[in-house]
């Protein structure tokens, strides 16, 4: 087969096929699930003008259609201040990708080091990298991590109650990392600390990953977890939401080693899927088993406050087998996104968005519950999600509110509704969505 865009022979492949011990590479990516493989022949289209191609995506983007949003699961419809987008599309920012010539970048790493010193405050913890690609990724490298610092022990302790979602990643990270993952059982919606114990005083655990608000929007009880951790040399591994961080206990009272997550919910849209950014912090004494990027401040030899890229020793390109992740960049225009976000709104600005959510949510709910064709799967405080079950067909509901642009939710496997809701659903939206429950089908 010819290559016309990679200067690799047959030769070159089959010599890295054999470096790797595969002889094909149908065996190479024999781990990739079937179902998500294409198969056939690329259908690349004939050269376009700018023109052809502007009109080609507009009418791509016609096939869009915006919804008032009640769905979340890790993606939530939040606020964005008018000024953001202004801001990022300025040309020094938008064309910047990594400080490499860290000494001519003192604007991108200013940025990143008050992003850094943002995301510490806001999670409670000492130290925060430049980010990471996205939330279910700072997961993976948190696990990891945990793993590194241990003291040859490869087994990490997952809390049922993490998004399906996030786990899946750590499931592909850890295949060929030698690392050992096991589920800790659910109780009623939340984390079983009886079963994390028993699992802990098993021996061998490197970290321990819950989630707060949980999977389904439950706030949880953490109690007593960061103590069982460190008993049992484990770290104690929390991520949640940044945008509820703002009204929360935070991962550092809780008594977390490390703090991960996505940005999404500080003001960046949905997006169609992206791009996001992952949080990552820790305390201090992990400073050097931490991946990815760390801005510091210091002074130059005339004495004025500077910005440099410190601990890179750690980093892939530079210690290669011996580094503590792949990762030696960051979602810097993302990070960026944030820094204005919060810049912008403030400490009382993220506060009063969160307890909007907080409201809506509470509000909606029993709205819904009033029915009487809606029930709570359980009883639990949740912040601004909550599953539901519906008395009816939902898929006929479902389908129902997506025909009068509105996503109700996230139908989860069992048949039951996930709903979110932001600072920016409305009074009149939920009024209207309850309002509109004896026009759908299977409502009598």
């Amino acid at each position: 087969m010819n290559y016309k865009y990679f200067p690799h022979t047959e030769d070159d492949l089959q010599a890295m096929l054999a470096k790797v011990g595969v002889k094909s590479l149908d065996e190479l990516y024999a781990q990739i699930p079937d179902n998500i493989r294409f198969k056939g022949d690329y259908q690349i289209p004939s050269e376009m003008s700018e023109t052809e191609v502007r009109q080609l995506f507009e009418k791509l983007g016609s096939q869009n259609h915006q919804m008032t949003c009640f769905a979340g699961y890790g993606v939530y419809d939040h606020y964005m201040p008018a000024v953001v987008p202004s801001l990022l599309q300025r040309s020094e920012f938008l064309t910047s990708y990594t400080p490499y010539q860290a000494e001519i970048s003192q604007g991108t790493l200013h940025y990143i080091f008050e992003y850094q010193s943002m995301m510490a405050e806001l999670t409670g913890m000492d130290i925060s990298n430049a980010s990471m690609y996205d939330g279910t990724t700072a997961c993976a490298e948190a696990m990891m991590m945990a793993v590194a610092a241990g003291k040859k022990v490869n087994k990490v302790l997952v809390s049922e109650t993490l998004n399906g979602d996030i786990r899946k990643v750590l499931d592909t990270y850890a295949l060929h990392q030698g690392i050992e993952l096991e589920t800790v059982a659910e109780k009623d919606g939340v984390t079983d600390l009886a079963d994390l114990k028993a699992r802990l005083a098993e021996g061998g655990v490197a970290g321990v990953i819950v989630q707060q608000p949980n999977a389904v929007g439950i706030i949880e009880d953490f109690t007593g977890f960061a103590d069982a951790c460190h008993e049992n040399k484990a770290l104690f591994i929390m991520d949640s939401v940044a945008a509820d961080l703002a009204v929360l206990k935070t991962p550092g009272e809780w008594g977390a080693d490390i703090a991960v997550g996505d940005g999404q919910s500080l003001g960046i849209p949905m997006q169609f899927g992206g791009p996001y950014v992952g949080y990552m912090c820790c305390t201090e004494k992990l400073i050097r088993k931490m991946p990815g990027r760390i801005v510091g401040m210091t002074k130059d030899n005339r004495g004025q406050r500077a910005f440099v890229l410190t601990l890179q020793a750690r980093e892939q390109h530079i210690r290669r087998q011996k580094a503590t992740s792949n990762i030696c960049s960051n979602q810097s225009l993302m990070a960026l996104f944030v820094t204005i976000y919060m810049s912008l709104m403030g400490k009382q600005g993220l506060k009063e968005a969160a307890q909007l959510s907080y409201a809506g949510a509470h509000y909606f709910c029993d709205k819904l519950l009033a029915t009487g064709k809606f029930h709570l799967v359980y009883d639990k405080p949740f912040f601004n999600e909550f599953l539901v079950r519906y008395d009816g067909d939902v898929d006929e509901l479902f389908k129902f509110y997506m025909m009068n642009g509105i996503l109700p939710g996230l139908k989860m496997s069992d048949g039951s509704l996930l709903i979110a809701v932001t600072e920016k659903r409305t009074k009149e939206e939920i009024d209207q969505f309850v309002a509109a429950l004896p026009l759908a089908h299977g409502v009598g």
